[in-house]
């Protein structure tokens, strides 16, 4: 079992650090479906990539390990009204299916519950 969860958390870490990559390589794709209520949005898709990278790799050490998943846990709970507007407004975001706007709220709760894991010891 400790194995498992060491790879996974490798995983999760290299999961999280290319996440943060893409916000700088696809950057205008980020702002594009920042909820209008939001300020700040080119600014809070770099502080995002940021944390993803920097969390990310945190959890590849052991040592870091507890309290970037309690990083990682904060941030997918905060991203996740983003991602709730976004489903109930489907219509700004053409370019993305519907279905698939609804599919990312479980999958963020998964996300939650995998990071949650490597809180405990």
């Amino acid at each position: 079992m400790i194995r498992l969860k060491t790879q996974t958390r490798y995983l999760l870490g290299l999961f999280f650090v290319l996440a943060g990559i893409n916000h700088f390589a696809n950057t205008a794709m980020y702002v594009s479906i920042m909820p209008p209520y939001l300020p700040w949005h080119l600014e809070l898709v770099y502080v995002s990539g940021v944390a993803e990278i920097t969390l990310g790799v945190l959890l590849l050490f052991l040592r870091c390990a507890t309290w970037a998943a309690w990083g990682l846990v904060a941030l997918c709970v905060a991203v996740f009204p983003a991602n709730l507007h976004m489903a109930l407004h489907a219509e700004l975001y053409p370019s993305l299916p519907s279905w698939g706007l609804w599919v990312r709220l479980p999958l963020q709760g998964l996300l939650i519950a995998w990071a949650w894991w490597y809180t405990r010891e």
